[in-house]
């Protein structure tokens, strides 16, 4: 869609509004809008604060979404003009097309250049579901254990806060969005938040609220016009969050789930969203969770944690055939070696028929090859690891079996209670597996790790 077409809307909207047409940092706001432009970098655009263009902006939001009838932000502002240009294109034998309170005549009306759409989710205008963030679902292998599980957690128990954990790849984002596909006619709201580097609790607390900036009632507004904490809003109405990449709010080269001191907002809302009475729900989703959260699942039955495991072999497996690599039979046991990781098997699928000759070989000797695409999907994880962690996967690797604590203590490498942290920090980013009190080291990192080892400085 022409921004210049965009610009023309929108001024002829707010134009019908307030009398006046868009101003500089309106028309400034909207074009770095429609660039994907964060409200800091509009700011520095202007050279004015980034509070003021977020209260501009918010402004600017609510003025289109009383014009429109649906709710525009900042996240779907595209979606939404587009689906205006579609309203007038589909009316064009029509003099005047009536959309919100303004008539639009026929010479504003282009046919809009729409670009195709693939989603498995479509927002209806009329819905309170801010999903624009939420990717497309794609290929969804069979995850209906854990579907039901959580359907149960959320719909029947109620459940405030939940965690879904895994290493990269293995299909939590997918999940959820599976998950939301099927449940999101119980939520009054649903607001998907993608968190990334750049991201704010201002940012986030701002998205949140817009999504109720329609049917606001005077009771959630406070007597000096500003606007109540998010937690009022969640306390009266029915509402689903998620937030996505939950590993950025903690530091790097820590133990897990420690939050940079930028992200602590973060941490009162997650404590008020499971201490406080409310009739919403939470899904974190990420590498690692706030260590807190960890600690406080038996206490309390509205929280819950879902670890991401593999999937089944026979799931996976109906994959290969279309790749052409070979019988189930000989698959089964590199399933095996990848920890049915859907990422991770979709790269070597790929990979292997790229060696030719040598591919039947990988698959018979059962060799565990790492495509640099595997090593740096790695690598983005280890990097985030603390030194005593690294520590520990290092001696682990020296093993050739799994070991229990009481080995690992007898080495003395390592002090106690450096240790014990560890291996819990280790556990809960699904780098070690722990079948019958015995640490293991799955294949796939320990091929990685002991490649780095020999890996010249």
């Amino acid at each position: 869609m022409n921004l210049e077409n965009v610009l023309k809307l929108a001024d002829d909207l707010i134009f019908a509004r307030t009398g006046k047409h868009l101003n500089d940092l309106q028309e400034t706001i909207l074009r770095g809008t429609w660039d994907d432009e964060d409200y800091k970098e509009i700011a520095k655009t202007v050279n004015r604060s980034e509070d003021r263009v977020r209260e501009v902006g918010m402004e600017l939001w609510q003025i289109l979404s009383q014009q429109l009838g649906e709710k525009v932000s900042k996240s779907n502002l595209r979606s939404a003009m587009e689906r205006l240009q579609v309203s007038l294109f589909s009316n064009v034998g029509q003099d005047h097309v009536q959309v919100g309170n303004i008539n639009f005549c026929e010479k504003i009306r282009q046919p809009p250049d729409i670009p195709n759409s693939n989603s498995d989710y479509q927002q209806s205008p009329t819905e309170n579901h801010e999903l624009s963030e939420m990717p497309e679902l794609g290929v969804f292998y069979d995850r209906t254990s854990e579907l039901e599980t959580l359907k149960t957690w959320i719909l029947q128990e109620h459940g405030r806060l939940i965690t879904i954990t895994g290493i990269s790849g293995i299909g939590k984002t997918k999940l959820t969005v599976k998950l939301i596909q099927e449940i999101q006619h119980n939520f009054e709201y649903i607001l998907w938040y993608n968190l990334d580097y750049s991201s704010s609790f201002t940012e986030f607390k701002t998205e949140l609220i817009e999504l109720f900036d329609q049917s606001t009632d005077s009771e959630l507004i406070a007597k000096n016009g500003k606007r109540l904490k998010p937690i009022k809003y969640l306390q009266k109405h029915r509402c689903l969050v998620v937030i996505d990449n939950l590993h950025h709010l903690f530091y790097s080269n820590q133990l897990a789930g420690q939050y940079q001191s930028e992200y602590e907002e973060f941490r009162y809302l997650f404590k008020q969203i499971e201490e406080l009475s409310h009739q919403s729900c939470f899904l974190l989703i990420g590498w690692e969770q706030p260590i807190e959260l960890a600690e406080i699942r038996s206490s309390n039955p509205r929280f819950k944690a879902l670890t991401i495991r593999g999937l089944e072999t026979t799931t996976i497996a109906e994959f290969f055939p279309e790749q052409e690599l070979g019988e189930y039979e000989k698959l089964t046991p590199r399933i095996h070696h990848y920890q049915g990781n859907p990422l991770w098997l979709n790269i070597i699928a790929n990979f292997i028929p790229e060696m030719e000759d040598f591919g039947d070989k990988i698959i018979e000797n059962n060799t565990i090859f790492l495509p640099q695409s595997l090593k740096d999907n790695l690598q983005k994880q280890f990097n985030r690891l603390s030194p005593i962690e690294k520590q520990v996967l290092l001696e682990l690797v020296q093993q050739e079996q799994p070991v229990n604590l009481a080995q690992l203590l007898i080495r003395g490498q390592i002090p106690s209670s450096d240790l014990l942290n560890a291996l819990q920090s280790l556990f809960r980013r699904c780098w070690l597996e722990k079948p019958d009190h015995f640490y293991y080291l799955p294949p796939v990192p320990r091929q990685y790790i002991a490649q780095m080892l020999t890996k010249p400085d």
